[in-house]
């Protein structure tokens, strides 16, 4: 089975939306709020080493999320017209990827954030590795992990911290160097379950 086709058969199985609130029932959100949309390019690249997920380090310097672990993506803006456009404009201009490699796959469930957003992951597979250009400001660092690695449920853990006064836990996929938490590793979770 190729990379696309793998790729798209895990889009068959059917999972819920997630939430960076799925681990956190007693948190009741308010009925009627507001959500801004993004996506995100989960881009899986295909190289010697078989398939990885392309994914940065933003950089320590930015006002939100200094130094995390995040797909290519942003707010979608209105002339973007998708999420699946405004995913390549943003991978385009954080990774210098040229849409043209991208084979759109589909969409995994969306993601609601604490911070007020709702994330349409969009499944793309480029066919061979390309050569990743950060953008300077935002964009620390550049860099892919094994898909083996992220398809096993595993792998992830659930973690805690503090946050605005109250415990939060989260999921996390460490790799080497790299600690991968919150809703980027709950969409990837997403991803493991429908792999599995």
């Amino acid at each position: 089975m190729t990379g696309p086709d793998l790729l798209r058969r895990a889009l068959l199985r059917d999972t819920p939306q997630s939430s960076d609130y799925d681990l956190n029932p007693e948190v009741v959100l308010p009925p009627g709020r507001v959500l801004r949309p993004a996506s995100v390019l989960v881009a899986v690249c295909e190289g010697k080493g078989g398939p990885s997920v392309l994914l940065t380090k933003r950089a320590s310097g930015l006002k939100h999320h200094p130094g995390q672990i995040a797909f290519p993506g942003g707010k979608i803006d209105a002339g973007d017209g998708s999420p699946e456009a405004a995913a390549l404009r943003e991978a385009q201009e954080e990774v210098g990827l040229n849409p043209a490699l991208v084979t759109l796959i589909g969409r995994l469930p969306a993601h609601e954030t604490v911070t007020g957003y709702t994330v349409t992951p969009v499944l793309g597979h480029i066919e061979t590795c390309f050569d990743t250009r950060a953008e300077a400001g935002e964009v620390e660092e550049v860099f892919r992990v094994p898909l083996a690695h992220l398809a096993q449920p595993v792998n992830f853990r659930v973690e805690r911290r503090m946050w605005r006064g109250q415990w939060r836990r989260y999921y996390a996929v460490p790799y080497g160097p790299y600690y991968i938490w919150g809703a980027t590793a709950r969409m990837l979770r997403a991803l493991a379950e429908r792999l599995a």
